[in-house]
Formats: structure tokens, sequence, C-alpha cells
């Protein structure tokens, strides 16, 4: 039994939003990701606002913007269910499971249906709504705005069969339930992002996040019997050290997985026999060596907020072996607070050894929200939902499947970037813009150029460097990411060369009438280009198309690219009247002199008295000068110059034309 889908409306920016999750298997581990402001902390509210309603209540600023105008304007005859705020629950059964607290949710007996649908509602009291706004003397929309919870009717839950049930005509074909019923099906259990940790020493006596974790693991386990609470009242009232040893038998499989993760060999709990009241502020957790304690507030956030974690799991475990539901959620909000990447990548590993411990006793589905690349790598790449903002709505992505489909006969492209992203560059996920180099000599020079374009920007909001913009080096393998980038709609620059060839018959290959193959050459003398990337996103036609012929000429002019679509390519372009075929070639034409006058200190050049300022063939220049394995070395001198403020280099008219490009 799990929960294979769940649909929400008209909840902030969730207005219409589906999250799929396996359908034939339970998913044990969903990771939701996104940018900022992407709903994924509205998606784990939604389900406290509803499962404990008596403690988190809807209000005005959880309807959807869309829908405030209506609010506003509600009479009569406005329909109220178009203005709900609603949460379906897909739950999928077999003959293996028990049925004896989702009974009361089955209303077809067809043995080949086997789906449970639970609507969770929240709707406006319109006739008491529109009875008060006809007495009060306060303007329609404060009083609305200020008032609106106190109209709510936000414990409606329902069981239906088919989605045409939800239409207003059909409703009288939903099953009202109780939230007891739920109850006993499901067990929801949440860590929220905003813990109480803090290592500041100015808090007060009060006692501290870990210690109070311990009183909660304690009231959970005995909450039946009180026989080891006055085993502990006795121990108190004799001497701390007999205090200490019931403790270090009682927590120590509680604080197991703590030790072991951050390898502390000495975590405990002992007595604290300051305070007035007896179990609940006479314990404290310390780290040390056993001879010289240290309070837990001493720790750094990173490890106290880990500690703090792990902690809440095993409460949570608890709550989930005691109750023993048939479906239980666990929701963990950015588990990275406070700690580096290290720890993210071990706390990423940890936490799924303990979901499939915990899985391995009870029904358990985990969902976790993070912005941490790091966390993303150690996962698999079928366990994550992307939550991404599109025209005032959310929708939620499912990469494994959706992309699997893009992918059809590329799959060893599908390989490479489900490869690529989880161990490399898993911050592609929240980039707001991504700027893909395909050179080595661009890696090293790019922050230098970007810092020359910024000094010219005034506005500080276009300035590149005050904007959240991921460089990843890829080499030749942006075509790769084409249809990713597509899927996540995320504005791309790619800086890459336009690679000129043309067609060389030689006497051997004529005779034998093989194929003849392209070379490398200037542009002025190009035929066709070498470039994948430019082939794969500028949709190159075939040679022998009459299309050809145009498409090359439009390359080279800079015109098959409309601005206005989310990825660019950036490639050589007509500067000074000369067309470069490389970074190298573009660079050189208009820096030669610069290059000239500081030859000596420039590394990857060879026959560098053919460095003569006036020369125009640029091309051939490059290829007389420049090592073949000398790139590197050149872009890391031309850098140092630069930063010693020897030589302000001028930066290639493409590159420039990308970057404005990329900044709007």
């Amino acid at each position: 039994m799990y929960i294979s889908k769940i649909k929400i409306r008209n909840f902030r920016l969730l207005k219409e939003t589906t999250l799929l999750l396996n359908e034939d298997e339970k998913q044990q581990l969903s990771l939701l990701i996104g940018r900022n402001n992407s709903g994924k902390t509205s998606f784990i509210m939604l389900f406290d606002k509803f499962y404990r309603n008596e403690s988190f209540k809807f209000n005005f600023y959880d309807f959807s913007t869309s829908l405030r105008d209506r609010i506003f304007k509600i009479d009569d005859t406005t329909v109220i269910e178009d203005l709900s705020i609603q949460m379906i629950l897909e739950i999928k059964y077999d003959a293996k499971d028990s049925l004896e607290n989702i009974s009361d949710f089955i209303l077809d007996l067809d043995p080949d249906i086997n789906i449970v649908k639970i609507l969770f509602e929240c709707s406006i009291d319109k006739d008491k709504l529109l009875k008060d706004l006809s007495l009060s003397k306060t303007k329609r929309e404060k009083f609305i705005e200020k008032n609106l919870q106190d109209y709510l009717i936000n414990k409606d839950i329902y069981v239906f069969e088919n989605d045409s049930d939800l239409e207003l005509a059909n409703r009288g074909n939903l099953v009202k339930k109780d939230i007891s019923s739920i109850r006993k099906l499901i067990n929801f259990q949440v860590i929220h992002a905003k813990r109480n940790v803090s290592s500041s020493e100015t808090t007060g006596n009060g006692k501290k996040a870990l210690s109070e974790m311990t009183t909660q693991y304690f009231n959970k386990e005995h909450k039946e019997s009180s026989a080891d609470f006055f085993d502990i009242n006795d121990a108190i009232s004799n001497m701390d050290i007999t205090l200490d040893e019931k403790y270090k038998t009682h927590f120590e499989p509680f604080l197991e997985n703590a030790k072991k993760f951050l390898d502390i060999k000495d975590l405990r709990v002992v007595s604290d026999l300051e305070s007035k009241q007896l179990f609940t502020n006479h314990s404290k957790i310390v780290y040390g060596d056993g001879a010289n304690n240290l309070p837990e507030h001493l720790n750094g956030l990173g490890y106290l907020n880990i500690l703090y974690l792990l902690l809440q799991i095993e409460v949570k475990r608890k709550y989930f072996l005691d109750e023993k539901k048939d479906i239980n959620l666990l929701f963990i909000e950015e588990p990275e607070a406070h700690t580096h990447p290290q720890m993210q990548y071990v706390f990423s590993q940890k936490i799924q050894e303990i979901i499939k411990e915990i899985n391995g006793k009870v029904n358990l589905q985990t969902f976790i929200s993070t912005h941490s690349s790091h966390i993303v790598s150690q996962c698999n790449f079928s366990d994550l939902r992307y939550f991404k903002l599109k025209d005032g709505n959310i929708n939620i992505k499912n990469f494994y499947s959706d992309l699997e489909v893009k992918y059809k006969g590329k799959e060893e492209y599908f390989k490479f970037l489900k490869q690529y992203l989880t161990l490399y560059s898993s911050e592609l996920f929240f980039a707001e813009k991504i700027i893909f180099i395909e050179g080595t000599t661009e890696k090293l020079l790019l922050p230098y150029f970007i810092s020359e374009y910024d000094k010219l920007i005034t506005s500080p909001e276009n300035k590149i460097s005050s904007q959240n913009i991921s460089i990843i080096e890829v080499g030749a393998n942006s075509k790769v990411f084409k249809y990713f980038l597509e899927f996540l709609e995320i504005k791309t620059l790619i800086i890459t060369d336009i690679d000129t060839t043309k067609l060389v018959i030689t006497p051997e290959t004529a005779a034998e009438k093989e194929k003849s193959s392209f070379k490398a050459c200037a542009v002025s003398d190009g035929q066709n280009t070498s470039n994948h990337s430019i082939a794969d996103f500028l949709n190159k036609p075939g040679l022998t198309t009459p299309e050809f012929g145009k498409w090359f000429e439009a390359l080279k002019a800079n015109s098959l690219q409309d601005d206005n679509y989310f990825i660019k390519i950036a490639y050589q372009i007509e500067e000074e009247n000369y067309h470069g075929r490389s970074f190298e070639d573009a660079f050189l034409s208009i820096n030669l002199k610069k290059i000239v006058d500081s030859k000596d200190d420039i590394s990857g050049l060879k026959k560098k008295d053919k460095l003569i300022d006036g020369r125009t063939d640029f091309y051939e220049l490059n290829q007389e000068v420049l090592k073949d394995d000398g790139k590197s070395d050149f872009a890391s001198s031309i850098l140092y110059l630069a930063l010693t403020d020897k030589v302000e280099w001028k930066t290639p008219l493409y590159i420039v034309e990308g970057l404005k490009w990329i900044a709007k």
C-alpha cells in the first residue's frame, strides 16, 4: 500500500500541481528539488494544514493570488468549490495488504480496481461571510483579507471514485469522511527547516534543543507505563552516578546512529540536577572524553543540526513503530542547514540507510526537500522531483521518466547525463541561469571577462557577478544537455567555437573513390562546421540538402538565433573586419599589439619572432605561434598579466554579446 499521486489545487503557487510517484511500486524516497520560491515548503506545509488542522489554520494568504479578485467579489452566484484549496491523495493497494483501515475508503468492490482517492478540502463558508460583509462597515477587501480565516471550513475530507465526481454536478457522489479515519490509516511526521538548534551562549538557562529531544524520546517510550519513570525518580533521589548509568542504558540505541555518523565515540545523556522538575529538566546531552564534558551549545551549528535531525528521526521512528499505521509519511525539510559539503554528502548516504532500515519494519515513504547539490548527488536520479514555477503555477516534473522519453534513441546521451548530474554538477538543478563552457581557455579567462563586463554596468542587479549563474565546463558535450535544458527551461549560454571546415580531396581519395574529409580552415574559406553543439542546437541540415548552403551563410552571419529563446550559442562573429574560427584566433586578432608587446611574458607560444604587429592573417598566425598543447599555458599567462595590472585585454565581441544576453 502506498501513495502514487498527489494533486493540489489553489494553494499558494500550487494552483494546479501534480506530484507523480512510482505507479507500479512504492517510491521509498522522493527528493523535492528546485530553485528558491518554487513551492517545496508550501507542498510540505499543506500536509500540516490538512492533517494537523488544529494547529495549522488556513488563511487568506494561502489561496492562490489568481483567486483573490474572485474572493473579493464573492456573491450569491459564486461557485465556492472553484475557490477551494484541495489536496487529493491516490493510494494503491493489493491483495497482500491489510484492508482493515483502508476498507472504509473503498467504494468499488471490483477486484481489478485497487486505487483509493481521498480529497482534502478547505472551502469558504459563503453564506456566513456574505452575511457579515453586509453588516460590516470596513472596506470589503480589507475585511476579507484580515478575517477570511474565520470563514473557512478546513476539515472536509471525502473519498471518491472518478475525477468527474469533483465536478459541481457530480459532487453528490463524494462520500464524507473524518480526520480520525485518516489518522488510523496514515501516520504523518515532519521535520521542518525552522529548527531551534543554536550554538549561542546567550540564550539563557533554558533547556537546549538536543536535550529536549531526549525528553521527547523518553515520554514517547514510556507513555503507557510509569514504572521506569519511578525508577528514575528514585535514582535522582540517590545520586547522579546511578542515574547516569540508567541513562546510558536507556539512550544508547537512541544515540547510536548519531555516534556512527559523526564519529563521536562518547555521546551520551547525563544527569543534570540543577533544575526543579524531574526528568524534563534533569538531563542534557554532552560530548567529551568522559572526564571533561562540554555542553551541547559549545558544538558547531553544523554538528548540532545533524545531531538534531538524527535524534528527531529516532523520535519519528518510535511513532512509526509503535503506532503501526498502514502508510507512514516522513517529510524532512532542508536537512543541509549549517553543514559543510562533505557532511551533506555523508548525511545523504546515512539518511538513506536509516530510511531503508525503517522500511524493513514499517511501510514508509519519505520526502526530502533540499537546495543542496551535494545531497542530490548521492541520490538516485529516479527519485528526483523538480519544482518549477511557470505562468503562475508550480509544475512538478519527474526527471527520470520524462527525460527518458526525450532521449529515446540517444540512450548513451541519457546515461552520460545521469552520471554527470549526480557525480559532478547537481548544482544545475538549482541554478537561475547557466553558462556552459566548451574550452579550457575560456574557463580560465571567463571570470576576468565577466569582471571587465561588470565594470561597464551601472545597475547592480544587471551585473553578472550578482546573479545566481552556474558556470560549468562541459568540453564538447553540451549537445548532451539539449533536452535537459529544454526540460528545465533555464536560461543558458553556451560558449563555443564556430569550427569551420572545408572539403579536402587528395589524389589518393579521389582514385579510391572514398569520401573525402573536411579539414579545419579559416572562416573565410569555410564550407561546413565540425562543432556538434552548433549542429544540434541550431538544427544543422544535411550537407547534401538544398537548405544547407543558406543555413551555413546564416551561421556565419549569426542570424540563426532568436534572442528571446532561453538557449543561446555564442560563437565567433566578425569583429574589426575579421572573423575568427576559435577563441585564440579571435582573441589574437583584437589584442595582437598587446600580445606582441608582452610576448616574452606569455607561455604556450612558439616561434615568437612571427608575432609582428600589423599582420592580418590571424588564422595562419595563430597556427604558427600557438603550441599544440599550449592553450592552458597561454590562458594562464594572459590572466596573470591582467590580474597584475600589466595588460588590459579586450574581450572578443561574441563573448561580450553572450554576457549581455545572459545578464538580462
